[in-house]
């Protein structure tokens, strides 16, 4: 990984209906949020928020969703991708997918490189209870990891509820990525955003960049922002309030794991990576894939939103 400025982007969703105008609406501010973050902060990598061409509620069917959004890439896509090229920067961006059928739609991120290609795209593989297909929403999981190799170091991909599954940043840091970035459109509470954010930064040892979406979705839902950019010692080092607007940090490879403390004298002598039992683990991998649940009384999901 080289040495290199990383931003993240939070921004509303425009006002009103989906469709096919507020999807371009959409785009064009994303567009206009990534020029503008570029030009304040030289970020080489700007990260958007999750659903960012539609906002998280779709407030339709599943079926409309579809044929209001696109295949990746796409016409979802194109727009970041244009100016990806102009300004010469990674960008990840954030759509609904339109899949094989119409029943189908996944909640993609895509990480797009300086010459505007697609490097590479993940399909959130733990959808919130709400907009789960099989629980009555509208998003199919998706089953594989992305760790995708670019020229400021590897990165990795999930998506918001993503990041309550140690397990899923565990694999993706074992597989290589240095920065995991997740667009997001969470409101549970900003704490569990920042401990989620922290606690996989810390797990992992490597920068997490998460954007949060602020505003107001097509189905009413509104976002608080709080987007951060943490160490792999899980230090806060740039954190947004609910206004749009974005945070960038520099992250500097020769000083993510250079104290113990932020600031401290003290040397950071363990990695979590290198230092897991791999014995322990392998003894009692079986209960990792075993189906399991709270044994505490919780609610049943009502419709409410709240990845």
């Amino acid at each position: 990984m080289q040495a290199f400025t990383a931003a993240a982007v939070q921004l509303a969703p425009v006002p009103g209906p989906l469709g096919p105008h507020s999807v371009k609406a959409n785009l064009a501010r994303c567009v206009d949020w990534v020029e503008r973050c570029v030009a304040a902060t030289g970020a080489d990598l700007v990260v958007l928020p999750e659903s960012a061409t539609t906002g998280f509620t779709p407030g339709c069917s599943v079926e409309q969703l579809w044929e209001t959004v696109s295949a990746i890439p796409g016409p979802v896509t194109e727009p970041v991708q244009e100016v990806a090229a102009r300004l010469g920067v990674h960008i990840v961006g954030c759509s609904y997918e339109r899949g094989d059928s119409p029943e189908i739609v996944y909640n993609t991120a895509v990480l797009i490189g300086p010459s505007g290609d697609v490097l590479g795209s993940y399909r959130k593989t733990h959808p919130f209870c709400t907009e789960l297909s099989s629980r009555g929403g509208w998003v199919t999981p998706g089953n594989e990891v992305s760790v995708v190799d670019t020229a400021l170091g590897r990165i990795g991909l999930i998506i918001c509820f993503d990041g309550d599954y140690p397990e899923l940043s565990r694999i993706t840091a074992v597989r290589g990525a240095e920065v995991i970035c997740r667009p997001s459109a969470l409101l549970r509470s900003a704490d569990i955003w920042e401990l989620t954010n922290r606690a996989r930064a810390y797990d992992n040892h490597v920068y997490v960049i998460g954007a949060n979406a602020t505003g107001a979705d097509p189905g009413g839902v509104l976002y608080f922002g709080n987007s951060m950019i943490v160490t792999p010692i899980a230090e806060v080092v740039a954190r947004a309030a609910s206004h749009e607007g974005w945070v960038a940090a520099r992250l500097d490879p020769q000083q993510a794991m250079a104290s113990l403390t932020p600031g401290s004298s003290v040397p950071q002598t363990f990695d979590h990576l290198a230092d897991r039992n791999l014995e322990l683990i392998a003894r009692y991998a079986d209960d990792l894939v075993r189906p399991a649940q709270t044994t505490f009384p919780h609610a049943e999901p009502h419709g409410e939103p709240m990845d």
